[in-house]
């Protein structure tokens, strides 16, 4: 266990706690446990239940993340623990991320132990991923803190988040941060409140905060069919983005398969991928793909200037890259990334 790192008393004589990670601010007697599962009072004091206790600990292609302009073709050693504080009813990980720690199998794997496995490994990359990261915050950070030491070579941070959490963690996390993915569920929230549990507006300041540091953003949108794949829906989203982050934030549409709580919907359809990032060029933004169904066009970087394909994938293979220093090498425009 650690004590953690944002967190309030509230009553010294009754040893009531609230916790300021997210935006449930969870109120905890002593014994209770938080909305994520994870996170519990002892006594008066908030204890994490999983510093240094992953349930997974894979080594992934950083396109599986997805994150398609952050060093690609390189390998991220992947982490994640039980728990998370959205209750998705599409949640793909859901037999780790809806359950606590005592009905979840888990290692036990120090910080350094993390970093010395991704060195083994040659993975220049380390990943908070699978569930959400924000729910093992004090094990991340201190992951985050050791991979920033480490310079030859050098190595990076990456998670891949619903993006609920408040601003105060988030921005001393940034400072160890090089990229994200946030799942971006939808622009609507009631489809945050019914099919999730949460709220959408604190998502869309974290993703606004990142920005501002200049942490490298990927965007994913799950399209679900019938619940947030109207072509209403997919237009808000694409303004809310260009408006907000601009055109060179990568949006990637992802597809639904039936699964968890949702068993009697159907699955997406490449056309409704194809659709949706068709709208979403339209409308002005760089750097559209789809995802979880095989499609060439959808996997492939493009130029926005001239049209030529600077990066080709299969599934989460790098084909070819044809970047040189950044640029198109067709008509040198920056193609907007992190590039080795």
């Amino acid at each position: 266990m650690k004590q953690a790192l944002f967190y309030n008393k509230i009553s010294e004589k009754e040893k009531t706690v609230q916790c300021q990670l997210c935006p449930r601010f969870c109120v905890l007697k002593p014994g209770e446990l938080g909305n994520c599962k994870v996170r519990k009072n002892i006594n008066g004091k908030l204890y994490s239940l999983v510093y240094g206790r992953p349930c997974s600990l894979a080594l992934d292609p950083i396109e599986k993340k997805p994150l398609y302009h952050f060093l690609p073709g390189e390998r991220a050693l992947s982490i994640a623990t039980a728990g998370c504080n959205l209750h998705c009813k599409h949640c793909q990980n859901w037999e780790i991320s809806q359950f606590g720690l005592d009905k979840v199998k888990s290692l036990e794997v120090k910080p350094e132990e993390v970093v010395k496995e991704a060195k083994k490994n040659k993975a220049e990359i380390i990943s908070y991923t699978y569930t959400e990261p924000t729910i093992f915050y004090e094990y991340m950070i201190d992951i985050c803190k050791l991979v920033k030491k480490v310079k030859k070579p050098k190595m990076r941070n990456t998670i891949v988040s619903n993006g609920f959490i408040n601003p105060e963690p988030l921005k001393e996390l940034c400072k160890y941060l090089d990229g994200a993915n946030i799942d971006l569920k939808s622009i609507d929230d009631e489809f945050y409140r019914h099919i999730c549990g949460g709220r959408v507006e604190p998502v869309l300041k974290a993703i606004k905060i990142m920005k501002e540091k200049d942490i490298w953003i990927e965007l994913t949108n799950l399209l679900i069919p019938g619940l947030n794949d109207s072509t209403e829906q997919i237009e808000k989203l694409v303004w809310w983005i260009k408006k907000n982050l601009g055109r060179d934030v990568p949006l990637h549409f992802t597809a639904f398969y039936p699964t968890y709580k949702l068993l009697n919907l159907p699955s997406t359809s490449l056309s409704t991928l194809r659709k949706a990032r068709n709208i979403a060029l339209s409308k002005g933004l760089h750097y559209v793909y789809t995802g979880n169904l095989p499609d060439e066009e959808g996997s492939n970087t493009r130029c926005p200037k001239c049209g030529k394909t600077v990066i080709k994938r299969k599934g989460f293979e790098v084909i070819e890259n044809n970047l040189k220093k950044g640029k198109c090498p067709e008509c040198n425009e920056k193609i907007a990334g992190v590039w080795s």
